[in-house]
């Protein structure tokens, strides 16, 4: 029996020499040739377990990063192209998707990444960077709460890298027509009822002047550009509230005071009363 033990224990002591003498030639035939590239000061690694815990991808260093330094690692993004057709054999240029039927959706599907960066209406209403929705995720842990150092920790999402109630939600919500005196429902079922020739933007009828006319004041928006084509569809408006919706909640939008606000709506309404009055420090314009 102690014959057993002493060539157990041989044999652990082996192993675990090995396994040390091991990570240490790893480290040696590693560590002096780091390939990589360095763009604006941050050092992006080629070896992936050294990329993954990189400090680009905690705070605070995430909120500074810039699209290129993302796209280094993470191009493939842009490169990827949707199916054809599907797996049941339908043809992605047969059928529609409920978001290609507005006006402002041009051209064929593109993926995920590229319609948000690349497309052409994207460039033109929209400044997003890469670091909007992604604000840097631990590796290590995914479940929030789970144990003694993240007990207060919220910010981020069970297993999800992306929190989409902060992200998604401000322009992929429902259209809050209950908060709107005078409509009866969605607008894709009322609009003709707002619009003609003369009216190509029924939205306008109320938000042109009269109510919530300050908006869109945020950096990831490009606020004259939004007016500009507003004027000609009301699709620009109705795509981000309500038109590409993925969630049955709305977003709820700071409810920045307006000039002649207090003349058109002296109380406030009860589903404002806990809305903030400014958009977050972070993404206000100066």
């Amino acid at each position: 029996m102690k014959r057993n033990n002493l060539h157990i224990r041989a044999l652990a002591s082996a192993l675990a020499l090995g396994v040390v003498a091991l990570g240490a030639a790893w480290g040696m035939a590693d560590e002096p040739k780091l390939r990589g590239k360095k763009i604006k000061g941050v050092y992006i690694p080629h070896d992936y377990f050294r990329a993954k815990w990189h400090k680009i991808h905690f705070k605070p260093w995430i909120d500074k990063a810039t699209n290129e330094q993302c796209l280094l690692c993470h191009k493939e993004i842009l490169s990827h192209k949707p199916r054809k057709a599907s797996p049941a054999g339908w043809k992605a240029d047969s059928v529609l998707a409920w978001y290609q039927t507005l006006d402002t959706y041009e051209g064929p599907q593109m993926t995920f990444h590229a319609r948000h960066l690349t497309s052409k209406y994207a460039k033109q209403v929209m400044n997003l960077k890469c670091n909007f929705c992604h604000q840097g995720n631990d590796p290590r842990e995914e479940a929030p709460g789970s144990h003694a150092d993240n007990q207060n920790d919220n910010t981020y999402t069970l297993r999800k890298t992306v929190d989409p109630s902060k992200t998604c939600l401000r322009c992929h919500g429902k259209f809050p027509y209950e908060n709107m005196e005078g409509l009866e429902g969605d607008w894709s079922k009322i609009r003709q009822d707002f619009e003609d020739e003369d009216t190509p933007n029924g939205c306008l009828t109320c938000h042109e002047e009269t109510y919530r006319t300050v908006r869109h004041q945020v950096t990831y928006l490009k606020p004259k550009n939004i007016e500009k084509l507003a004027k000609k569809s009301s699709d620009v408006c109705y795509g981000c509230h309500g038109g590409r919706r993925w969630y049955r909640i709305s977003y709820p939008y700071p409810r920045h005071a307006w000039p002649g606000m207090k003349d058109v709506v002296p109380e406030t309404p009860e589903w404002a009363k806990n809305r903030p009055t400014e958009s977050e420090k972070r993404y206000r314009r100066k």
